[in-house]
């Protein structure tokens, strides 16, 4: 056990072929690089919220706009986390658990919002929902109304937010391969409880992972949800579009008080994220580790 520690441990020195003091240059670099880009905007965000003092700052954020801003970007990322944890329990599910035709297609089509602009994608439902779309006319026929209102800023923040959760559960399940679910299945147990006792509870970290990063994203997500929207003051704007209007308008301690909010929620998914990353390296790490 020693012997292989120090062997470890010279392979390891091995690679550090640089001078210590290019180390420490390199070290240093890291730092200021992420202290410009990361750290300054996030504490003047903080610095420019709380430029008037608190009194401001919760003002801002009890304004009616405000919180009309709020509540929809909680449902809208209620809605699409939803939808695409059911989905992405399925997808993953299939991917790993199955070999059948299509499958490089199914892949592809999971990481196709990645390489798509969200503007894009917010425009290919104007081009289905709107007044002269695809199915603009029957919609308003039937009196349903799916741009401009909760449907539309949903289902383009679901689109863009499509393949957080899969993504993380078909590596992890690639990775635990099918043996236990086989087993379960040769004792028994059918497809329904072989998921929910075999599969489901070894896949738990990585649900909880592709759940945070979509919710993230959805609260965050500016550019499909700009063009869907229509920037109905007070019904269909979510916080980052608020945002952007209340700067606009030169309503800076509201502005950066909004933004703050999301700030906030940035830092907390950093740490949950790093908390659920080393939960999910010990699952993954074998047993006699």
């Amino acid at each position: 056990m020693t012997k292989d520690l120090s062997q470890s441990f010279t392979a390891r020195d091995d690679l550090r072929t640089e001078p210590r003091a290019m180390r420490y240059v390199l070290i240093a670099l890291a730092i200021a690089f992420l202290t410009i880009f990361v750290v300054l905007p996030l504490a003047l965000v903080f610095a420019q919220a709380f430029s008037r003092g608190v009194g401001a700052y919760i003002a801002a954020l009890g304004d009616p706009e405000a919180w009309s801003a709020i509540r929809l970007t909680l449902s809208v990322a209620a809605i699409s986390v939803s939808l695409n944890l059911a989905f992405g329990l399925v997808a993953a599910w299939a991917v790993t658990k199955f070999e059948f035709r299509g499958k490089t297609l199914l892949i592809s089509l999971i990481d196709l919002p990645f390489s798509v602009s969200p503007v894009i994608s917010g425009l290919v439902f104007v081009l289905l929902f709107g007044a002269q779309g695809y199915f603009g006319p029957w919609l308003r026929d039937h009196g349903f109304q799916v741009l401009f209102a909760l449907p539309g800023i949903a289902l383009a923040t679901t689109f863009v937010t499509f393949p957080f959760v899969a993504r993380a559960l078909i590596p992890l399940m690639q990775e635990q391969g099918t043996q236990e679910e086989e087993a379960a299945l040769s004792l028994g147990a059918s497809g329904f409880q072989t998921f929910f006792r075999v599969t489901l509870p070894n896949i738990k970290w990585g649900v909880l992972y592709g759940v945070l990063l979509c919710n993230a994203r959805a609260m965050g997500e500016f550019g499909a949800v700009s063009v869907v929207s229509g920037h109905i003051r007070g019904e269909t704007n979510t916080m980052p579009l608020l945002v952007e209007i209340l700067y606009n308008e030169y309503q800076f301690v509201a502005a950066f008080a909004i933004a703050s909010l999301l700030a906030m929620l940035a830092l907390v998914t950093l740490v949950v994220k790093t908390y659920l990353e080393r939960n999910l390296d010990e699952g993954l790490r074998p047993s006699g580790d």
